[in-house]
């Protein structure tokens, strides 16, 4: 399933009239994101509200679903090419080929699940492996931040990982789990020209969808 954000393309005006010139994107400016954690913690949620602005809130396992969003982040038009993969073990074959692929990691997790935050620390430790690096670009994020009377973890890997909470529910810090990957993303790989090597850094840029 390829959805693709937006519905024009960029400078459309929906109604058969020329497009405006847009620059092309390099490959700088454009990642390859993969959404992973254990099945029922709201990874298809997260992404869809991201795309979307839709919350889904009928659970429905994934196998693989394939998103593209056009964001400006930090001034620049930037491609989002987002994997939302299978949590259940019984698809477990296929994480090393995307975890070799992919250029930033949300590992999600329930915060009304121990369960599942034991695993996503699998998953960090197998991305670091399959990388074959002591660090990689990767956000924690405990979802389902609104269920706070049924939260049950409360101690994190804060000294190894950035993390963050979220509700896919009511859209809190939707947009800013995925801006702060690419951030992340780029931080460790600065593009080579002039003018971005100075851009400041900060934490609430809207997703402004093209």
């Amino acid at each position: 399933l390829l959805l693709v954000g937006g519905g024009l393309a960029p400078g459309g005006s929906g109604k058969g009239g020329r497009h405006k010139p847009t620059r092309k994107m390099s490959e700088e400016d454009r990642y390859k994101l993969v959404v992973v954690g254990g099945g029922g913690v709201g990874k298809s949620a997260l992404t869809i509200q991201f795309i979307q602005s839709y919350f889904v809130s009928d659970y429905d396992p994934t196998i693989e679903d394939s998103y593209t969003k056009v964001c400006t982040v930090d001034g620049k038009e930037t491609r989002l090419d987002i994997l939302d993969t299978a949590g259940q073990e019984e698809f477990g074959a296929m994480r090393e080929q995307y975890m070799r692929s992919g250029e930033g990691f949300l590992l999600v997790f329930a915060l009304n699940d121990r369960g599942s935050y034991h695993e996503v620390q699998k998953f960090h430790t197998q991305i670091l492996r399959v990388k074959d690096r002591d660090d990689f670009p990767m956000l924690l994020v405990g979802n389902k931040a609104d269920l706070e009377q049924q939260r049950v973890v409360r101690e994190f890997l804060s000294n190894r990982i950035h993390y963050m909470e979220a509700s896919a529910k009511n859209r809190y810090n939707v947009d800013e789990v995925f801006l702060k990957l690419v951030r992340f993303h780029e931080m460790e790989s600065p593009p080579p020209q002039a003018q971005h090597a100075g851009k400041q850094k900060s934490g609430g840029c809207p997703c402004v969808l093209l």
